[in-house]
């Protein structure tokens, strides 16, 4: 699957652990990464600054799904599954 051009919702939805250029914290979940332009592309995308995190993921139709709307919800579900458990 190519990334679909304009979608975002994986530089929105995870969050991101490792700091990285701007947010030397790095990124929380559903907040939008400050790298991400007003057409929803990249513009670490292809430059050595782009973290490890965002160059290892790769779009496939089980994440992304047909539309941004369905990738949002999925990328949403699996940041959540993938936290570790909270203790009260």
């Amino acid at each position: 699957m190519e990334c679909r051009l304009g979608c975002g919702a994986c530089c929105i939805a995870p969050s991101i652990n490792g700091g990285l250029p701007g947010m030397p914290e790095g990124k929380p979940a559903g907040v939008r990464c400050i790298h991400l332009d007003e057409h929803n592309l990249c513009r670490l995308f292809g430059t050595p600054d782009r973290p490890d995190f965002c160059a290892a993921f790769k779009p496939m139709v089980e994440v992304c799904g047909d539309k941004r709307e369905q990738a949002m919800q999925t990328l949403t579900w699996l940041e959540g599954e993938t936290q570790p458990a909270k203790r009260h």
